[in-house]
């Protein structure tokens, strides 16, 4: 008989005062997408917080089913929201990831994923390169792709692009590698994690760039939360909506109905929620109308925290629900993020809803007067 895994969970024990603030109300299965999806209380927030516990005290094993229900998560947030504790759930599954990936013990997607980026630099595990039509040069104003958009949304790049020529923008792309997002959502290879925010850091840097923007909701929370706590971050960080929130911009008018998808990490992480709005709102005849969960309440489309890699289906299930809720009050979903484009895509595919999904930066680019 197999000996059972018992680990260290150094990371964990350190949060062992917060995991025992949680009171087991149950609160946060009224808003966890995975519980909705499944209905197993070791899926949610006290569930996890008790595996995470149990890995701490050394009371549970690192066995299979421990891996695969702290895989659960999306990081969406929403648990923390509605948690009369206030307990931090999200740090506590991603100490608990970090300390089974230390032990040997992550999901086997997740290794595969940390493979990818120490060997190609991106999670894709892509060697090609992608042309966006842009250069590398001395600029005051930088964008950031991710690779998301590089490799899996060019379009989302290349519309950027695209409308910062429009509004006669002097910018740079960056010679950058991953951010480190999907590393430090499953907890992979922190060291690793540390020399990638480190070589863009310098990247940004030796270009001279003032302002990074982002089109990706994982890169922006990364550079805005992660990497100052292990390098300088002397230049400012923006969105594109935030960026273009503050232009004058001139549209085409838009005769739709169109909603707007909070994506998780620049929603619930980050707190923009204004900027998307008045950019959807600076086109005429566009009838902007919000879905019932929006904002800080707005449903998370189910791709994040290594939920795409690791329970595909259950990431379609996820985001199928939330393009139905889009599709009951509007004909286009617009979203900031090409992940969640992607996922929200990718539901569609089960629903088949009546309701197109874009990224704002192609609905801006196509409708932008020059």
């Amino acid at each position: 008989m197999a000996r059972k895994k018992i680990i260290k969970a150094e990371r964990t024990k350190k949060l062992e005062k917060e995991m025992l603030t949680c009171t087991l109300c149950g609160f946060c299965k009224s808003v966890c997408p995975y519980f909705e999806d499944n209905q197993w209380d070791p899926s949610v927030a006290r569930g996890k917080v008790i595996l995470a516990y149990g890995l701490s005290r050394g009371e549970i094993p690192a066995d299979d089913s421990v891996v695969e229900r702290l895989a659960q998560c999306t990081t969406c947030k929403d648990c923390e929201r509605r948690c009369p504790s206030n307990i931090q759930v999200v740090e506590i599954v991603e100490a608990a990831r970090a300390d089974l990936a230390e032990a040997g013990r992550s999901h086997p997607a997740h290794k595969r994923i940390a493979k990818n980026i120490k060997k190609t630099k991106n999670p894709y595990g892509e060697v090609g390169k992608v042309d966006l039509g842009a250069d590398i040069k001395q600029a005051e104003v930088g964008y950031f792709v991710g690779c998301t958009a590089r490799y899996r949304m060019p379009e989302v790049a290349k519309h950027t692009i695209s409308i910062l020529r429009k509004l006669g923008v002097d910018f740079t792309l960056v010679d950058e590698v991953c951010c480190g997002s999907t590393l430090k959502r499953t907890g992979q290879d922190e060291r690793l994690g540390e020399q990638l925010m480190k070589t863009n850091v310098e990247a940004v840097k030796r270009l001279g760039i003032k302002k990074l923007l982002f089109t990706c909701a994982g890169c922006l929370k990364m550079f805005r939360e992660e990497y100052p706590k292990h390098v300088k971050v002397d230049f400012e960080t923006e969105h594109l909506v935030e960026f273009l929130a503050k232009k004058d911009l001139r549209l085409r008018p838009l005769k739709r109905n169109v909603t707007y998808h909070d994506p998780c990490h620049i929603g619930r992480h980050l707190k923009i929620y204004d900027a998307p709005r008045k950019l959807i709102k600076m086109i005429p005849e566009a009838a902007f109308v919000e879905m019932k969960e929006n904002k800080d309440l707005a449903r998370c489309c189910g791709g994040g925290g290594g939920v795409r890699s690791a329970d595909p289906a259950a990431a379609q299930r996820i985001a199928s629900r939330r393009v139905k809720s889009a599709s009951e009050v509007a004909d286009l979903l617009v979203t900031s993020c090409p992940f969640c484009v992607t996922n929200l895509r990718y539901g569609n595919e089960l629903v088949k809803a009546d309701v197109e999904v874009r990224d704002i930066a192609e609905v801006v680019d196509d409708l932008l007067i020059t």
